[in-house]
């Protein structure tokens, strides 16, 4: 039996498997929590980390369990722990062609994986993992990848991502997509560069990512207003939405009187020989319809109060733990 499709999002917040009494809070905090055995935890923390993960039980809906990478002394450690939990998502860190799988879980089943494309052989590999049954989403990493083409900087001195790494996270989405599978956008680390964080969960939301990793609890109320729609947009959705409804029964009403065009409600006007509409003095066509459904799932998906303001996280949300902050 294939793992059920990927709905966790948009926030999903990296929490250091060896720091349990974390574990909660970045799960009452997130969409979803990300308990990491790999990076986040020190080599001689390991086998503390993978305790904590056994002791420590959170609601596994809403769990993915990071483990080490195939081929690493800490892998089949992780999975032997992870068998032990009620955890049956699991993120892979650089998944590539070594990854033959499937990760099986106690039961017999595959876990559900997303897999990490963080390595050039990884994103080169990205359009074979979104392929198979057990991989549920495609999520990139930019600062791995860098590393591993001997890089020394994901960045320019402006904050905007290399070339690079911009292929990379379009081709982790489009290879997501096309297999019908999510795909996840890569966490940004400048903690306190929220304008920055803001405008690229934005494009995310906007390019067809689902969800945006997070490293630091402040993140997670920006991206979740980065990806609910705005007022405006929503609106501009229902009106686009609207007219293409009402669309047969303008054709109707203009059949056998003329085939030009015909002047409805809200600036609509419908061509009869073209199957385009007009709202608002923009061309609308079928792939703007999707569009408008795009905008008003994620609308309905977005928490109540979660969105935020325009310059900052969510009123009233507790965003930051670090240094004394809360």
């Amino acid at each position: 039996m294939n793992p059920a499709p990927f709905t966790l999002g948009p926030a999903l917040l990296f929490c250091p498997a060896d720091r349990p009494d974390r574990f909660a809070k970045a799960l009452d905090r997130a969409d979803a929590a990300i308990l990491d055995l790999e990076d986040a935890v020190a080599p001689g923390r390991k086998e503390a980390a993978r305790a904590a993960l056994v002791d420590t039980v959170l609601d596994p809906e809403r769990v993915i369990v990071r483990v080490n990478a195939v081929g690493t002394p800490e892998h089949d450690a992780d999975l032997a722990a992870l068998a032990r939990t009620p955890y049956r998502t699991v993120m892979l860190p650089k998944a590539d062609g070594r990854f033959v799988g499937p990760l099986l879980a106690p039961d017999g089943g595959p876990y559900a994986v997303v897999a990490l494309c963080e390595t050039a052989a990884g994103v080169l590999a990205a359009p074979a993992l979104a392929a198979r049954p057990d991989v549920v989403a495609l999520a990139w990493g930019a600062e791995d990848l860098v590393a591993s083409l001997h890089g020394t900087s994901s960045r320019f001195v402006d904050g905007g991502y290399r070339d690079v790494a911009r292929h990379a996270r379009s081709a982790v989405l489009l290879a997501a997509v096309a297999a019908g599978k999510a795909a996840i956008d890569a966490v940004h680390l400048e903690l306190d560069d929220l304008a920055g964080l803001r405008a690229e969960a934005q494009d995310a939301a906007a390019s067809g990512f689902v969800a945006s990793l997070c490293v630091h609890p402040s993140h997670v109320a920006v991206v979740r207003a980065a990806f609910a729609p705005s007022e405006a947009e929503v609106e501009r959705a229902r009106e686009v939405l609207a007219a293409a409804s009402g669309r047969a029964e303008a054709l109707a009403g203009i059949a056998g009187e003329h085939a030009g065009e015909h002047a409805g409600e809200h600036g609509r006007r419908v061509s009869a020989d073209s199957g385009v509409l007009t709202v608002g003095g923009r061309m609308v066509d079928a792939p703007l319809l999707r569009h408008a459904e795009a905008v008003l799932r994620r609308s309905e998906q977005a928490e109540p109060g979660a969105q935020g303001t325009p310059d900052g996280p969510a009123v009233g949300r507790t965003v930051e733990e670090n240094g004394g902050r809360r």
